[in-house]
C-alpha cells in the first residue's frame, strides 16, 4: 500500500511587497536583495489568516481530486506562525471548509513542515488508520519578522498550500512503468543546533514567578550557519531517500524543494551533480514561505502542466530545528 497526491491546492495574498517597496522600509536595495537571495518580491496578508489561507487552498485541492470536505478522514496543517495557540488552525480549517468527519492537528517542524506531515499522512493510511488525508503548509510569517530587520525581513512571505492524498491498495502503474506513489523518505533532526534559527514564545509568567522575563518576539537567524547547513544536509538527505529507493539522481524528473534561497539551490544541484533546470523555482516572487513553499510550488507545477504521470518528484526541505527531510515519489 502506498498514497498518491490526486489534488493540490494553493492560495497566496493579494498584496505584493518588491525589493523597492521594502527599500522605503528598511535600509537595503532591490540589487542587495536579488543578489544574495534571488527573491524580487513577496506576498504580504493585510487580513488573511493561516486558517483562512489554508482553507481556501484545501478547497481548491478538494476540487482538483473531485472530492467533497465529508470525505475527508485526517487534516494536518504544517505551521510555525498560528494566530492561536488554540484551537490549533487544523481545526479552525475543518470548520471553514465544513469536514465535520475529519480528524484534525498541527504540526510544527518549520520550513520542512510540509514533508513531514505528508510523512506522517502516509504512515497513518500505511498502517491502515485513515484513507485519505489533506496535508497543508500555511504560514503569515510577516507577523514574526522584524520589519526593522534588514537580514531577515526581506526573505519572507506568506500563503499556504495543501495536498490531497489518498491511499493506493493496488499498484498503479504508469506508461514509463513506475509505480505511482511515494517510494521512500527520509527525515532528520539536529537540535543541538536549533537555536541558529528561532522566535521565542511568550516569556514564562505566572503568579509565583517575582521577576519578570522578556523575550524577543521575532525571528532570529544566523544566516551563515543556516546556508552552511543547509548546502551540506539537504543533498546528503536527497542522496539517502534516492538510496533508500534503490535510484540515482539520475532516476529524478524534478527536484522540487524547500525556496529558501537560490544560492542553495544551486548548491545543492552542483552538490547532487544535477542539471540546475530540474530544479524548478518561484522564491523571485514568493520568498520563503516557511511550510507552505513546497505545496505552493508543487501546486504551481502541477496546474501548470509541467508534472506528468510517471513523472518521478524528490520533494527536500530544511529549517529551524534544526529540521530536515527528502520524500520520493512517482506522479
Amino acid at each position: 500500500m502506498t498514497i498518491r497526491i490526486t489534488g493540490t491546492g494553493s492560495m497566496l495574498p493579494e498584496k505584493i511587497v518588491t525589493n523597492f517597496d521594502m527599500a522605503e522600509i528598511v535600509e537595503t536595495s532591490d540589487e542587495w536583495i536579488r543578489e544574495r537571495t534571488g527573491i524580487v518580491e513577496r506576498r504580504i496578508s493585510t487580513g488573511d489568516t493561516v486558517a483562512t489561507l489554508s482553507a481556501k487552498a484545501c478547497k481548491s485541492a478538494l476540487e482538483m481530486a473531485g472530492k467533497s470536505a465529508e470525505d475527508v478522514d485526517l487534516i494536518l496543517v504544517a505551521t510555525c506562525s498560528p494566530e492561536m495557540l488554540l484551537p490549533c488552525c487544523a481545526c479552525q480549517v475543518q470548520d471553514i471548509i465544513g469536514a465535520s468527519h475529519a480528524v484534525a492537528f498541527d504540526l510544527n517542524a518549520a520550513c520542512s513542515g510540509f514533508l513531514f506531515a505528508l510523512n506522517t499522512a502516509q504512515a497513518y493510511m500505511q498502517a491502515g488508520v485513515y484513507k485519505n488525508a489533506l496535508v497543508v503548509g500555511s504560514e503569515v510569517l510577516s507577523k514574526i519578522v522584524d520589519w526593522t530587520d534588514r537580514s531577515t525581513c526581506v526573505l519572507f512571505g506568506d500563503g499556504a498550500g495543501a495536498a490531497f492524498v489518498e491511499a493506493s491498495e493496488e499498484d498503479i502503474v504508469c506508461d514509463n512503468g513506475r509505480k505511482v506513489g511515494m517510494e521512500s523518505m527520509v527525515q532528520g533532526a539536529d537540535g543541538a543546533k536549533g537555536m541558529v534559527l528561532s522566535c521565542a514564545e511568550r516569556a514564562l509568567d505566572n503568579a509565583f514567578i517575582t521577576e519578570k522575563q522578556t523575550v524577543n518576539p521575532y525571528v532570529q537567524m544566523n544566516g551563515q550557519e543556516v546556508y552552511k547547513f543547509a548546502t551540506r544536509q539537504v543533498p546528503a538527505c536527497i542522496n539517502d531517500a534516492l538510496n533508500k529507493a534503490g535510484l540515482t539522481v539520475d532516476d529524478v524528473d524534478l527536484f522540487v524543494l524547500h525556496q529558501a534561497n537560490v544560492r542553495i539551490i544551486e548548491s545543492v544541484a552542483k552538490r547532487l551533480k544535477a542539471d540546475i533546470s530540474k530544479f524548478p523555482m518561484n522564491l523571485d516572487r514568493v520568498g520563503n514561505m516557511s511550510s507552505a513553499t513546497i505545496p505552493v510550488l508543487l501546486d504551481e507545477l502541477n496546474r501548470g502542466g509541467k508534472i506528468k504521470r510517471g513523472d518521478r518528484l524528490v520533494l527536500s526541505g530544511f529549517g529551524a530545528g534544526l529540521t530536515y527531510g527528502a520524500s520520493v515519489l512517482v506522479w
